[in-house]
């Protein structure tokens, strides 16, 4: 906190400096104050009118959703079930999938790496935006992806299956054109072109068959 009060006094000394409102809103972001955060990087965006720091600034409001998305249900969801037969956990299931939450840090990540070339900044901070914002990009669209199968493998009929699939695949395949070694990513492509052709079952939690999902051959 009192790190922040010393961002905040560095504004009332230079209030067009995009530079203190960015590191206000990362102080803020480690506490956890997530409003005020994206506020102040907002703020910074606007001060920032040559564009040579925007690439850190949507970097930083990119991980905010980022983190918010993984504080979420698609946390905790396990993953390795994923397949033609997968057994179904009472609790553990993504219901809905909610499209901004994954699209407005993907918009976020996209624009911090076509800004990279303006950046002004030194060699470790450019190494460090360069690298991390195409991982941060990848690993939302991977998430995309694995939450829409997941999505499909809910215990009840809800008539998208085959479509969230077919989304889902495409979210999957453009985390691997970013990272093409994005093993899990590769994998799930594997699966759900096969639940795609062969169809699938859902077993609930007695190990009966709760929904079965015809395959289109």
């Amino acid at each position: 906190e009192a790190q922040i009060e010393e961002f905040r006094r560095h504004i009332e000394e230079d209030p067009d400096n995009c530079v203190h409102f960015y590191n206000l809103g990362e102080a803020l972001a480690e506490l956890g104050q997530t409003e005020e955060a994206r506020e102040s990087f907002e703020h910074a965006l606007l001060l920032d009118e040559t564009q040579e720091f925007s690439a850190i600034i949507h970097f930083g409001i990119g991980n905010l959703y980022y983190h918010q998305l993984m504080s979420g249900i698609q946390s905790t969801v396990v993953k390795s079930s994923v397949g033609l037969h997968s057994a179904h956990k009472v609790g553990d299931t993504i219901t809905i999938v909610n499209d901004d939450d994954y699209g407005i840090p993907i918009r976020e990540f996209e624009a911090a790496i076509q800004d990279i070339p303006k950046l002004k900044a030194d060699e470790e901070i450019m190494e460090f935006i360069s690298k991390n914002a195409p991982q941060q990009l990848a690993t939302v669209y991977y998430k995309w992806g694995s939450d829409l199968f997941d999505k499909a493998r809910q215990i009840e009929n809800y008539g998208d299956e085959i479509k969230d699939i077919k989304q889902g695949l495409k979210h999957l395949k453009k985390t691997i054109n970013i990272d093409p070694n994005h093993a899990q990513a590769n994998l799930m492509v594997k699966y759900g072109k096969k639940m795609l052709q062969e169809g699938y079952s859902i077993y609930d939690e007695y190990g009966f068959v709760a929904k079965e999902i015809e395959g289109t051959g």
